[in-house]
């Protein structure tokens, strides 16, 4: 027997609070809740090092601010934590709630791809379909086997894919005036 869309359980906001804190990570999109494992090393240094790069650029221009693994609860259906954000000043201060997680878009978003199909297929349809309704202007998908980072930028309402890139190409972005780093350096 199939269950029906308005049959299935929907989660919110306030379920995570219910469940135990071992290391899962979990996520809301659409009320589906999205359990993964703490990410390897390597995820982990990707993502780290793509933040060092944002950091050092915002720093320099004190534009805005990049950090890692920042909870962003949309709504109470949708709560997810990616794995680093850029916001602007402006909207950084309009986007963090008392608890300090961000309660809004921030105009880039960065996921590191985590092994298997399932955590794939989550952040190349499921987050792109959820920023992309949002209000994210700009989504890097970033392949640590492949050593790529696919950008999507917004075009209309909707995020479109601009640009693949490789280990030998250089990323520069419309929100982020004067950055330009080689690929390269996220994956050393």
């Amino acid at each position: 027997m199939s269950q029906s869309a308005t049959d299935r359980v929907r989660w919110t906001t306030a379920d995570l609070d219910l469940l135990p804190d071992n290391g899962t990570r979990y996520e809301i999109i659409d009320g589906e809740l999205f359990m993964t494992r703490a990410p390897r090393w390597s995820h982990q240094k990707v993502a780290g090092n793509i933040c060092a790069e944002l950091s050092r650029w915002s720093d320099e221009t004190g534009l805005g601010e990049a950090t890692t693994t920042p909870g962003i609860i949309f709504s109470d259906a949708d709560n997810v934590i990616p794995d680093v954000v850029w916001v602007s000043k402006e909207r950084l201060a309009m986007l963090l709630d008392e608890a300090e997680h961000l309660t809004g878009a921030p105009e880039l978003i960065v996921e590191v791809l985590s092994p298997g199909e399932n955590n794939e297929r989550r952040d190349r349809e499921i987050k792109l379909k959820l920023y992309a309704t949002q209000g994210v202007r700009e989504y890097w998908i970033v392949d640590l086997q492949l050593q790529q980072v696919q950008v999507y930028r917004r075009q209309q309402a909707t995020l479109q894919l601009a640009a693949t890139l490789f280990v030998d190409d250089e990323i520069s972005s419309p929100l982020l005036p004067g950055f330009a780093c080689p690929i390269t350096r996220f994956f050393r």
